[in-house]
């Protein structure tokens, strides 16, 4: 899957356009990013289209942070000027676009650094 058209999919899920859907996705990979290792932060990076990764690439850090699904969507939400409850809904949709979109070993590597609160969430958008 290409960046186009991941962000297509993410917009069609969202009801949000292509620029903001954009916005989302890259706020939403950035953010993500600040709660892996980064040699899990790498595997990511090779497994999705370059203007993707590089938002996974700005978000990574040496430490990792926690914070759960509520705080991810705060901090989406303060980056992309949605409301909390569209940032929620975007934030939900990238990770379904994202397990689509890279290998199921990699997705699961990835939830599994993101923890069950995330694991939960996205269980319940489908």
């Amino acid at each position: 899957m290409d960046e186009q058209e991941f962000v297509r999919t993410v917009a069609e899920r969202t009801g949000l356009s292509r620029q903001e859907a954009g916005d989302l996705t890259w706020a939403t990979l950035e953010t993500l990013a600040h709660r892996l290792s980064p040699g899990e932060a790498r595997d990511l990076i090779t497994e999705l289209p370059e203007g993707l990764a590089e938002a996974v690439r700005r978000g990574t850090t040496d430490r990792i942070e926690r914070f759960g699904h509520h705080d991810s969507v705060r901090r989406v939400a303060e980056r992309t000027m949605l409301k909390e409850e569209e940032a929620d809904r975007g934030v939900r949709a990238v990770l379904v676009v994202l397990r689509e979109a890279i290998s199921e070993k990699e997705f699961d590597d990835l939830m599994s650094q993101l923890g069950t609160d995330f694991s939960q969430h996205l269980e319940s958008a489908g």
